[in-house]
């Protein structure tokens, strides 16, 4: 017969009232992330900013930024990021479906937001938490400009026409190319072709064993 695990009251109080100190000693977002825009240092962690964010800090905004001057959080509301207008022509952004803040902030300009992502035209099924929020470069989609963004339809991918060999294989083909056996120089990788150009007939058979027997010679 199992005997039961005993369960140790007192400990298991003593467990979760540490865990409850831990949790209250650590430093919320607004300790983290605070921000000395004239030295572009964070107190808490002494760290400098790079000299390349500096120009973006002093004049866009950061998520909650935003999210605090805004009815309901901005819940519902579109917003996209500088650098994503700047790298992709396709559109990028975050629809806000949840909001949890900070309220022991000052300006209530920290905290965490749910949402769905949409990259590159593409849209994800599952509502996750909002990345990087504490960057200083998100900028709120004007309502005016949300039906374009959400009526872009992305290009279809081109179909797949080659892949890499097997790795045995592979290594086969590599060894054959540094010797010299392997025929004219191709591309650095050996990619193997998903659709063939020829037709394999007996013809083609035929003609594959007649190269063969040239390749070879004719035995003394």
């Amino acid at each position: 017969m199992v005997k039961k695990k005993r369960i140790r009251l007192i400990a298991e109080m003593a467990r979760k009232v540490r865990a409850y100190r831990e949790l209250k000693s650590r430093p919320r977002d607004s300790e983290r992330y605070a921000l000395d825009y004239d030295t572009m240092k964070r107190p808490y962690s002494g760290k400098t900013l790079p000299v390349l964010a500096w120009d973006d800090v002093r004049k866009e905004s950061r998520l909650f930024s935003l999210l605090a001057g805004m009815r309901l959080f901005g819940v519902g509301r579109i917003f996209t990021r500088k650098s994503w207008l700047e790298e992709h022509t396709e559109p990028s952004y975050w629809q806000i479906t949840k909001v949890k803040v900070d309220y022991t902030a000052e300006n209530m300009d920290h905290g965490k937001a749910w949402g769905i992502l949409t990259s590159k035209g593409k849209q994800e099924d599952k509502v996750r938490e909002v990345d990087k929020a504490m960057y200083h470069d998100w900028r709120l989609v004007p309502k005016h400009e949300e039906q374009k963004f959400r009526e872009f339809q992305p290009l279809p991918e081109p179909p797949v026409r080659y892949v890499t060999y097997p790795p045995l294989l592979r290594a086969i083909l590599l060894a054959q190319r540094q010797s010299g056996r392997g025929g004219t120089a191709g591309p650095p990788e050996p990619m193997l072709p998903l659709k063939r150009d020829v037709k394999l007939n007996k013809d083609y058979f035929r003609r594959q064993e007649q190269e063969r027997k040239e390749e070879q010679g004719t035995p003394v």
